[in-house]
C-alpha cells in the first residue's frame, strides 16, 4: 500500500533527498489567484461577502457571522461530560507548558549611562482560526487560545466554518472549548473569507449587532485555502505559518513494534487524503512487519478510504537506508511536523534531530499524545518549513521592543563612531544629529 524508496547503498546529499523524498502536491500559487476575488470582495463589500462565501463554500449562510453568547453557553452545556473531562485535562497541561515559555525583559548595560532593554510585548489583537470540514478539532481552540492568553494578548477572537447541521453555527464542542476557555467572541466563518475579514475587519449590522475589529495576526492550521489567503494578506496581518497538510515520519529500527508504527503512521493518515506518513528505517523486515500490519488495520479503521489514499499516494513512502546515520540525514532534511523515534537508544538517537515541528521519543509516546494531552502544541510548521521555522508558543504572539537609554555623557564616548559610520555610509545627516547635540565632534 505504501510505496517504497530505496536508498540503501548510497548516503544521498541534502539536495538529492529535497529532490527525492515524498511530499504532497501543494500547489498555493495556484490557490493564491483564486481566493484573491474573495478577499478583495470582502474588503469592499465586508459581511455581506463574507455570507455570500460561506452560503457558496460551506452550504449555508448563518443568520449571523458573530455566534451569540447563549449559543456558546449552550454548547457546553450539552458538551458530553467525558469530552468536558478530557478538554479540562487538556487545557490544564498546555497551560503547564505554554506557561513557562512566558518571556522577561533584559536590561543590558552596554557602557557606563548606556543601556538597552529588550522588551518583549504582547500583539493587541489575534484571530485564530480553527478548521472544519472532515474533523472537529476543539483540540486547534485549545493549542491557539492558550498560549495566547499566556502571552497576555489583550483581544483575541475565533473563527470557524459554519456547519449546515448545526444552524449555521460552528460545531459545538468548537464553541463548548472555546466557552472552556473564557472566549467569548467567536465567528461563525472559514476558508479565504474568514482570513480576510480578520484581516480587514467588518461593520456591525444596522440592526446594532456588533463589528469585527481588525486582527494584527492570524494563527491556526487551514486548508489550502486558508493557507492562500495569508500568504496574499501577509504584511496587512502576521501569520504564524502557511500550514500544510499533515505529516508524521518515524524512524525506526529493528527494535520497533511494526504494530505501533502503523498504528501511528495510520493516525495522521486519517486527517485527510494529501496527508503524508513516512517510514525511515534499516530494517528491511521491519519495513515488512509494518506493511502487512497496515493493510490489516487499514481493513478495519473507520475512514479507510481516506486512509488508504493518503498512504498510497507520493506523499508517503517507506524509505529504506543502509544505517541509523543516513536515517538521521533523511529526517533532518525532509522536516516532518511529528517526527517519531522508535529505535534503541531513542533519547540518544532523538538528541540528533535538528529539524522537526515535535519529536516523539520512543514507544509510548505517540503523536497522538502531542495532538491533544502532552501539554505540547500540536500547531506546527508543515511541508519541510520546520528547517526555519517553530511551531506555535507563547513567543508567537509576543514582539521584542529595543529600548534604548544613552545618557549625554554614554553618547559623547560613542558619538564620534556615530559620526564616521554615518559619513562612510554616505549618510551624513545621521552624524549630524548626533552633532546637533554633542558639536565638539564636528
Amino acid at each position: 500500500m505504501i510505496p517504497v524508496l530505496d536508498l540503501r547503498g548510497r548516503t544521498p546529499g541534502i539536495r538529492e533527498l529535497r529532490a527525492t523524498l515524498p511530499r504532497a502536491e501543494l500547489d498555493v500559487d495556484a490557490a493564491l489567484e483564486q481566493v484573491r476575488p474573495v478577499c478583495d470582495d470582502v474588503a469592499a463589500r465586508g459581511a455581506a461577502a463574507v455570507l455570500d462565501a460561506s452560503e457558496r463554500f460551506d452550504g449555508v449562510r448563518p443568520e449571523s457571522l458573530r455566534v451569540p453568547a447563549d449559543v456558546i453557553a449552550g454548547a457546553l452545556d450539552g458538551l458530553d461530560p467525558d469530552v468536558r473531562t478530557a478538554l479540562e485535562e487538556s487545557i490544564a497541561r498546555a497551560r503547564t507548558v505554554h506557561a513557562d515559555q512566558r518571556r522577561t525583559d533584559t536590561t543590558t548595560t552596554v557602557a557606563p549611562g548606556g543601556t538597552v532593554t529588550e522588551r518583549w510585548v504582547p500583539v493587541d489583537r489575534v484571530g485564530l482560526y480553527v478548521p472544519g470540514g472532515r474533523a472537529v478539532y476543539p483540540s486547534s481552540v485549545v493549542m491557539n487560545v492558550v498560549p495566547a492568553q499566556l502571552a497576555g494578548v489583550g483581544s483575541l477572537a475565533v473563527a470557524s466554518p459554519p456547519q449546515k447541521d448545526f444552524g449555521g453555527w460552528p460545531h459545538p464542542t468548537i464553541l463548548a472549548a472555546c466557552a472552556l476557555l473564557d472566549v467569548d467572541e467567536v465567528w461563525a466563518m472559514g476558508g479565504a473569507q474568514a482570513v480576510a475579514a480578520f484581516a480587514h475587519g467588518l461593520d456591525g449590522d444596522a440592526d446594532g449587532s456588533p463589528g469585527l475589529e481588525p486582527v494584527s495576526l492570524v494563527t491556526g492550521p487551514g486548508n489550502i485555502w486558508v493557507a492562500a489567503a495569508k500568504r496574499l494578506l501577509k504584511g496587512l496581518i502576521g501569520i504564524d505559518a502557511e500550514a500544510g497538510p499533515t505529516e508524521i515520519a518515524i524512524l525506526a529500527d529493528a527494535t520497533a513494534d511494526p504494530e505501533h508504527v502503523a498504528a501511528d503512521l495510520i493516525s495522521q493518515a486519517e486527517h485527510d487524503p494529501l496527508a503524508a506518513a513516512v517510514l525511515v528505517t534499516d530494517s528491511a523486515e521491519l519495513a515488512d512487519s509494518v506493511a502487512a500490519a497496515v493493510e490489516r488495520r487499514v481493513a478495519l479503521t473507520k475512514h479507510s478510504e481516506r486512509v488508504t489514499e493518503s498512504l498510497s499516494g507520493r506523499q508517503s513512502a517507506v524509505v529504506l537506508v543502509d544505517s541509523l546515520d543516513v536515517g538521521l540525514d533523511v529526517v533532518n532534511t525532509y522536516a516532518a511536523e511529528h517526527l517519531e523515534i522508535y529505535t534503541a537508544d531513542a533519547a540518544v538517537v532523538a538528541a540528533r534531530v535538528r529539524n522537526a515541528g515535535a519529536v516523539f521519543v520512543g514507544t509510548w509516546s505517540p503523536v497522538s499524545l502531542g495532538d491533544y494531552c502532552a501539554g505540547s502544541n500540536h500547531v506546527l510548521p508543515t511541508g519541510g518549513c520546520a528547517v526555519h521555522s517553530s511551531g506555535l508558543s507563547v513567543q508567537s504572539f509576543l514582539r521584542g521592543i529595543h529600548v534604548v537609554e544613552y545618557s549625554q555623557d554614554a553618547l559623547r564616548e560613542v558619538g564620534g563612531h556615530v559620526v564616521t559610520l554615518a559619513r562612510a555610509e554616505d549618510l551624513p545627516a545621521h552624524g549630524d544629529a548626533v552633532i546637533a547635540r554633542l558639536p565638539e565632534l564636528a
